[in-house]
C-alpha cells in the first residue's frame, strides 16, 4: 500500500493553567504540536504527532519526497522520518491489516503499561498541587525536575502530606548536584524519604567515575540516558541501574534488546499528548524491560487530543487493542488549536533565588542557563529555606533596574527584607 500524501498541522495547545504559570517562563514552545495526517492509495488515514521544539527527530523538511509514492511498509522502521510520521505509519498499516500496532512491533508481554506524571522545578506548594491532582487522576509516579536552588526537603514533605502513601518520586537532577562529593552528600539525606523511588542523572553523565561513587553509596536505583557513557562503558563500568530511552521505532527495539540481556529495566521518555502516550503504550507493551513509568508529560496541555483520554488506574493504563494505535482525533480540536507558526516566545523575565538569611541573587539568563549559571557561582545545594522563582517584566521602575544590572553581569546580588522584616 503506497503513501498518497501527507500533511503537517501544527497546533497551539494551552498548557494546563497551573502548569502554565512556571512553563511559559521555560518551555512556552513546546505548546506547538505538530500533528501528521497521512493518507495511503486506499484511503486509510494515519496519524502521528511531534513536539518540533522538543523531540528525537523532527518531520524533515522534504518529507512529501521521502514518502509520498512510496510503500508504506517499506517506510515503517526509518526513524530518520521522524516521531510523528512514524507513528502515522504505524497507525495507517495497523488500520489497513486490522491489527493493533503492539502486533507489528513485537510480541506482546504486558496490557498495562505504568505511567507516571511530570512537572518542571517549582516552589514547594506548587509541586504540592501538582502531585495531589495527579494522584486524584490515578497517577502513582510523579517525575520531577529536582534543581539545587530549592529547598528540596521542604518540597518533599509538602507533597507527601497531600499525596496517599504509595506515590511514589522519582527525582530527575539534570546533573546539577554538579560532582559526586555534592551529590552524596545531599542524596544520602534522602534516604529518610521511601517515597522517593529514583534518581536521574545526579551530575554529569560523562563522569562515570563520579557516578560509580553515587551507586556505591546511595541506595536508590540510578537512571541514565542510554548511550551516555557510550553503552560499552556504561555496561563494562556498571555505572547505572537503568536506562532513559529516547528514541525512534527501530533504535528503541535494539536498545530495549540491550537491556533485555543485561537485566535492567528502563523509562521510555517520548513527549507528546495522548497521541504520543498511546504510541509509548504500543511500545510499552512489547518491550520486557519497559518496567519503569514512561514519561510523555501528557498531562502539561489541557487536552489530549484523542476523542477517548487515557484513563489511568493505579498509576497503568491499558494498551489499545483497536487496528493501528488505536485512538480517534477529534476534527474539532484541530480547528479550535489550528495556527500557521511553530514557536511560542516566553516574556521577558529574570529569575530571583532567595536565600533564608536575606541574600538575594537575580539571573537574567532562561532556565536552561541557569543550569551552569548556579554553580559557578558556587551556590548552595538545596539550602534550607531557598527559593528560585520567575519574576516577569511588569513595566515597574524595580524591575527595569534589575533587567539594567543584569545587562552588566550575569548576576545581580543583593540583600533584601526576609519573612521577619529584617535585612
Amino acid at each position: 500500500m503506497k503513501v498518497k500524501s501527507v500533511e503537517l498541522i501544527h497546533l497551539d495547545v494551552p498548557f494546563t493553567n497551573h502548569t502554565n504559570q512556571h512553563m511559559k517562563y521555560w518551555l512556552p514552545h513546546w505548546r506547538i504540536v505538530q500533528l501528521c495526517k497521512i493518507t495511503l492509495a486506499d484511503g486509510t488515514v494515519g496519524w502521528g504527532e511531534t513536539i518540533p521544539n522538543y523531540t528525537w527527530a523532527r518531520v524533515p523538511d522534504d518529507i512529501e519526497d521521502r514518502i509520498v509514492g512510496y510503500a508504506a511498509g517499506d517506510l515503517l522502521w526509518e526513524d530518520s522520518l521522524g516521531a510523528g510520521v512514524q507513528q502515522a505509519l504505524f497507525d495507517a498499516i495497523g488500520k489497513v491489516l486490522g491489527t493493533p500496532a503492539y502486533r507489528l512491533l513485537g510480541t506482546k508481554i504486558r496490557e498495562w503499561c505504568p505511567l507516571s506524571w511530570w512537572a518542571m522545578d517549582m516552589p514547594a506548594k506548587d509541586w504540592a498541587r501538582q502531585c495531589a491532582y495527579a494522584a486524584k487522576q490515578g497517577y502513582m509516579t510523579a517525575k520531577l525536575k529536582a534543581r539545587t536552588w530549592y529547598d528540596l526537603h521542604a518540597c518533599f514533605r509538602a507533597i507527601f502530606k497531600v499525596v496517599p502513601p504509595g506515590f511514589k518520586l522519582d527525582l530527575d537532577f539534570n546533573g546539577t548536584l554538579g560532582d559526586a562529593a555534592s551529590a552524596v552528600q545531599f542524596l544520602e539525606t534522602l534516604e529518610q524519604y521511601p517515597q522517593v523511588a529514583m534518581i536521574e542523572s545526579p551530575i554529569p553523565q560523562s563522569d562515570v567515575a563520579g557516578n560509580l561513587q553515587i551507586r556505591k553509596h546511595i541506595r536508590r536505583p540510578i537512571a541514565m540516558h542510554y548511550g551516555s557513557p557510550p553503552i560499552a562503558t556504561t555496561l563494562q563500568q556498571d555505572v547505572t541501574d537503568g536506562f532513559v530511552v529516547c528514541a525512534g521505532a527501530y533504535s528503541i527495539v535494539q536498545q530495549a534488546a540491550v537491556t533485555d540481556t543485561v537485566n535492567k529495566p528502563f523509562w521510555l521518555q517520548l513527549v507528546g499528548t495522548g497521541i504520543t502516550t498511546t504510541w509509548a503504550a504500543h511500545l510499552g507493551a512489547v518491550c520486557r524491560m519497559a518496567k519503569w513509568p514512561a514519561i510523555t508529560c501528557m498531562n502539561i496541555w489541557r487536552s489530549q487530543l484523542i476523542a477517548e483520554p487515557i484513563q489511568l488506574r493505579g498509576g497503568y493504563h491499558r494498551v489499545p487493542e483497536k487496528p493501528g494505535l488505536g485512538i480517534k482525533i477529534d476534527p474539532k480540536i484541530i480547528k479550535k488549536y489550528q495556527v500557521d507558526y511553530s514557536w511560542v516566545d516566553p516574556p521577558r523575565h529574570v529569575y530571583r533565588y532567595a536565600r533564608a538569611n536575606g541574600e538575594v541573587t537575580y539571573y537574567g539568563c532562561g532556565k536552561q542557563a541557569l543550569h551552569n549559571e548556579y554553580p559557578r557561582d558556587v551556590m548552595p545545594v538545596c539550602e534550607a529555606g531557598s527559593e528560585c522563582i520567575p519574576v516577569e517584566d511588569d513595566g515597574s521602575r524595580s524591575f527595569a533596574e534589575i533587567y539594567k544590572a543584569l545587562q552588566k553581569s550575569h548576576t545581580f546580588r543583593r540583600l533584601e527584607k526576609t519573612k521577619s522584616g529584617k535585612k
